[in-house]
């Protein structure tokens, strides 16, 4: 039926070149975008699930460059370290030289030794990144549980989401205490001095010097400090002839009532000292190797969750650029379809003019 009132068949070619035009705003905004859900009334879930996740990719590289600082900072540990290993291992063979030797050689090579041991602290005291030092520290008494102790380094290793949504921060811890040479704090408030700087007695025989080492560590098992462990080592060693106040660092083979006897127990301390060195170098081994893996599972770990948003929130563009070209092709046929249609009522109008 023709009717001068509705044109029916202009208000049909209207609804569809308006749902034509609708589809073609949606496909031009995913290709300008690159996205199919880029807010939530496109789809309130997955922008809901994509807006954390990308949060967390966020949070995510926050830890990676953690990990690159506190990699930082164990590298330049573990190469000070090294340097002290070479430096602690041509001291010990000095003083070995030094066995039946005259006093005048024995003051020559103290020469040598002394120049080496500045080395060593000056390698400890340089080994710092970002105002972090893990060879040469200061202890200080702080009125909490294992006073004069340093407290471990952390290092942000992940950022972690539970299955109900809670958060925690996981850490990559460095034993200092483990790993220090040198402690410059008061002797009150240290409670145990670095590998380096830590004073003990040598004695002149191996029998002795083992009571004495044996009752040392058992004081500091037991809490005591290493004032209080040096002493208790002392008793149990007994009246055997002795040098006091021994370090790596202030090593002096020619002090008084240093012997040839006791020359050779220093050559074995000096052993010793480079057998604790060694551990502590594993602990910044062992650390250096678990922030190298920690970063590479970060990196996947972050390149995996942008796949899973990406699978969720963008658009096939090969997709969508076709879907365009099809809706431009219905955008066309509409305005014609339109057109047809309003043509239709004019010539209704063109019979009256007649």
């Amino acid at each position: 039926m023709a009717s001068i009132m509705t044109n029916a068949a202009a208000l049909t070619a209207l609804q569809s070149l308006s749902a034509t035009n609708k589809s073609l705003e949606q496909t031009q905004a995913r290709i300008s975008t690159g996205y199919r859900v880029s807010q939530a009334s496109d789809n309130a879930a997955y922008w809901s699930i994509a807006t954390t996740m990308r949060s967390d990719n966020s949070a995510l590289s926050t830890v990676q460059d953690a990990l690159g600082l506190g990699a930082s900072k164990v590298d330049t540990a573990y190469t000070g370290m090294n340097n002290v290993l070479t430096t602690i291992g041509q001291i010990k063979t000095k003083v070995l030289s030094t066995v039946g030797q005259t006093d005048a050689a024995k003051a020559k090579t103290q020469t040598e030794i002394k120049a080496l041991q500045a080395q060593m602290k000056s390698f400890a005291d340089a080994a710092t990144f970002s105002g972090s030092n893990f060879l040469a520290v200061t202890s200080k008494q702080t009125a909490v549980a294992n006073d004069g102790v340093q407290p471990d380094s952390q290092i942000v290793s992940s950022f972690n989401r539970s299955s109900s949504g809670a958060v925690s921060i996981g850490t990559i811890d460095i034993d200092v205490e483990g790993t220090k040479l040198f402690d410059y704090g008061l002797a009150t408030e240290v409670k145990n001095y670095g590998t380096l700087d830590r004073q003990t007695s040598i004695y002149s025989t191996g029998a002795a010097q083992t009571l004495y080492d044996n009752a040392y560590q058992a004081a500091i098992a037991g809490g005591a400090t290493d004032i209080a462990a040096n002493t208790a080592g002392q008793t149990a060693a007994g009246a055997v002839a002795k040098v006091d106040n021994i370090s790596a660092y202030n090593l002096d083979i020619t002090a008084a009532g240093v012997t040839d006897d006791i020359i050779t127990q220093m050559v074995t301390r000096m052993d010793k000292v480079m057998a604790q060195l060694t551990d502590s170098a594993t602990i910044l081994g062992s650390a250096k190797s678990s922030i190298d893996l920690q970063k590479t599972f970060t990196q996947s770990l972050m390149d995996s969750i942008d796949r899973g948003v990406g699978q969720l929130v963008d658009a096939d563009m090969n997709k969508e650029s076709t879907r365009l070209q099809a809706l431009q092709v219905q955008q066309q046929l509409g305005i014609q379809a339109l057109s047809i249609a309003n043509s239709s009522s004019q010539s209704i109008l063109a019979l009256f003019k007649s």
